[in-house]
């Protein structure tokens, strides 16, 4: 292992308990793999807004300051609300490193682990550190990329692709017959839509704009729905009385957008009721929010839902646990079959490490735009 660098480049991300947010390119030292471990040289790692909630939490760049830091390395410095910093004490003067996915070809390799050594694999972290030169995983966590599949093809198998068959997976597992999902026309939402297609699973798709109804439209979406149009909630609600939707996930995290959703379902439900109950249905329906596109608060109406509603978080891991790991295993091998079609993630740019820390660049991801998503590329 004598060929292993010291040293590699690696974003970092420390809040201070003032709202200070520094976000800086660190030249951190590199660990030797253990017996059981890899060295992976990372080539590819995308922005996921998952990502962004470590790297800027609450952050407006075009209000940030860009500098060098005293080694000459890029470093932005921005301050967020005193009451978003304060929900994130526990971050306080840690410095996190930032990037839940990626993929990389394996330089070193522990005594146990030597099968992986030369070979591209693709992982995903909870430990993060994927926005990074060099990252040392246990070789369990890693997922073997074939031949044809190049380490930026499979670098977003993980948090995109699971998420959306997750979703359609804990629809089915919870006994409902379709969805409703919001954001639809992002990058997981276009991968459900293939899922929900090849599975015969009705799926509501909400979106903003004309164009990205024309785009779900042409991937085979049959019912999509524009929230900027006049006629809104009456689209959503005959799409839910024509597939029977119970189930809702949402995105947007704000806003009204899952009262929309229990709203429409329950009106849904009610309209398929023989009888007048003051109560409303007696049909269970449910909205799982997953998102934070919308960070002001969820305004929710209960007394137009009904009887039986729930309002939860959703987070993949868990719907995995719930599964087991045969099925999990089966999922995760759907990706690897899938990755050049239903679950390839097309990216606007490629970037280096400096230019995540570039201004132009920085306001351009974190728009978080759909069809702007970014890769990140540190051997550039």
């Amino acid at each position: 292992m004598s060929d292993i660098p010291t040293h590699g480049l690696q974003i970092v991300s420390t809040l201070s308990p003032d709202g200070t947010l520094v976000i800086e390119l660190a030249n951190n030292p590199v660990p030797a793999p253990g017996p059981d471990e890899v060295l992976v040289r990372i080539e590819g790692a995308p922005i996921n807004p998952s990502d962004l909630l470590t790297l800027m939490p609450e952050v407006d760049p075009a209000h940030a300051r860009f500098e060098g830091s005293p080694d000459n390395l890029p470093r932005v410095i921005a301050k967020i609300p005193e009451a978003a910093a304060q929900a994130r004490y526990g971050r306080f003067n840690e410095p996190l490193t930032v990037g839940l996915e990626g993929a990389g070809v394996v330089i070193a390799a522990g005594a146990n682990a030597r099968a992986l050594m030369g070979k591209k694999v693709a992982a995903l972290s909870l430990g993060r550190a994927l926005y990074g030169q060099y990252r040392v995983f246990a070789a369990a966590e890693c997922t073997l990329l074939p031949d044809d599949v190049s380490t930026q093809e499979g670098a977003a198998l993980f948090t995109n692709p699971l998420t959306a068959l997750a979703i359609a997976e804990a629809a089915r597992i919870e006994g409902h017959k379709a969805l409703i999902h919001t954001a639809a026309a992002s990058n997981l939402g276009q991968m459900l839509v293939k899922i929900c297609a090849e599975d015969n699973f009705p799926l509501i798709n909400i979106v903003r704009r004309q164009e990205h109804v024309d785009l779900l439209k042409s991937i085979g979406a049959t019912h999509v729905c524009n929230s900027s149009l006049p006629s809104f909630r009456d689209d959503l609600l005959q799409a839910c009385k024509e597939t029977g939707a119970t189930i809702a996930f949402d995105a947007v995290g704000g806003g009204r957008t899952a009262d929309h959703c229990l709203w429409a379902m329950e009106a849904a439900a009610i309209s398929r009721m023989n009888f007048y109950s003051p109560y409303g249905s007696y049909e269970f329906t449910k909205c799982y929010s997953y998102g934070l596109l919308d960070p002001s608060p969820t305004e929710i109406h209960h007394m137009d839902y009904g009887v039986l509603w729930a309002l939860e978080r959703f987070l993949m891991p868990a719907i995995l646990e719930k599964v087991g790991p045969e099925r999990s295993a089966e999922l995760r091998k759907r990706v690897l079959d899938n990755v050049k079609t239903t679950f390839k993630s097309d990216y606007v740019r490629h970037i280096s490490l400096a230019e995540v820390l570039d201004r132009d660049v920085m306001i351009g991801y974190h728009r978080q735009a759909t069809g702007e998503k970014y890769l990140i590329n540190p051997t550039l």
